[in-house]
């Protein structure tokens, strides 16, 4: 068993490890809410929204962080505004920042000559370079992320299946997108370190999708998807490890793996099922 354990006897890969499985928590959280209410082309604009942040951050000698943060405001402010232009269809506000942002970040590059690893790495994620540093702040990510989950879920609930419903109770249906959409952006610099911004999605989208056949609640979801990323964290570590592949994009490509297996798996048990009728899974609202 000794190739099962070897690479994690190395200490930067045991922190990227921890440095996946918190991130994966996180996407969880967010990934969840952005699968059900079917928000994946805005989760892939915001990503890349995070771009002149970065550059900028990279080009002055400040924290990348920092710099994504920022972006990641400017996305969720922009998105918000635009959804309440009654004239402009969400999809068009949204691909119009998208392409914005991006080609702002591309000037802003475009003005170094010395950004190409950097910009490597925002693109593509460098798991392996996780420091301790850094999951002290993803461990502070995680914690905001489930204060905002759970003091929120019961408005991510309504909005996520009836906005008219949400909008009758008084939960604020525009306060609680603009939330979401905070939330959605934290998971989103959280992981853009781990597998860059081109892969995010992967841990995103991926493992709560993958969960969504097999559990019968919101809250279930979450739990199996960050069990998904987690198990597509260590997976993704110990393949590149013993390949001699690329990290981030390992990691990724093993949660769209287990993504499409989840589906075949319950494809047949929904097979089995139709032959021996029984009650099917329905997912509850907690």
């Amino acid at each position: 068993m000794e190739w099962l354990t070897a690479p994690f006897e190395v200490t930067f890969v045991q922190r990227a490890l921890w440095g996946g499985i918190l991130v994966s928590a996180i996407c969880a959280s967010a990934g969840t809410w952005v699968v059900l209410r079917g928000m994946a082309f805005l989760g892939d604009a915001m990503s890349h929204g995070l771009l002149p942040g970065v550059a900028l951050a990279a080009l002055l000698g400040g924290n990348l962080m920092v710099g994504a943060v920022v972006s990641a405001v400017v996305m969720t402010a922009g998105v918000t505004a635009l959804g309440r232009t009654p004239r402009l269809s969400q999809d068009t506000g949204i691909g119009l920042l998208f392409v914005g942002m991006l080609s702002l970040g591309v000037i802003i590059v475009s003005r170094s000559q010395s950004f190409a690893v950097d910009l490597t790495g925002f693109l593509f994620g460098d798991v392996l370079a996780v420091r301790q540093q850094d999951l002290l702040v993803l461990a502070a990510a995680l914690l905001a992320a489930l204060v905002v989950s759970v003091l929120g879920h019961r408005a991510f609930l309504a909005l996520a299946f009836d906005e008219r419903k949400a909008h009758t109770l008084g939960l604020r249906p525009r306060l609680a997108h603009a939330v979401l959409l905070g939330l959605l952006g934290l998971a989103i610099v959280a992981s853009f370190h781990i597998v860059g911004t081109l892969l995010v999605l992967g841990l995103l989208i991926a493992p709560p999708a993958a969960a969504l056949p097999w559990a019968r609640s919101v809250r279930g979801v979450m739990a199996l998807a960050a069990l998904f990323g987690a198990t597509a964290t260590f997976g993704g570590l110990l393949l590149s490890w013993h390949l001699s592949t690329a990290a981030g994009a390992t990691v990724a490509a093993l949660a769209v793996s287990l993504f499409f297996l989840s589906h075949m798996v319950s494809g047949l048990r929904d097979r089995r099922a139709r032959r021996t009728p029984a009650p099917a899974p329905v997912l509850e609202v907690d």
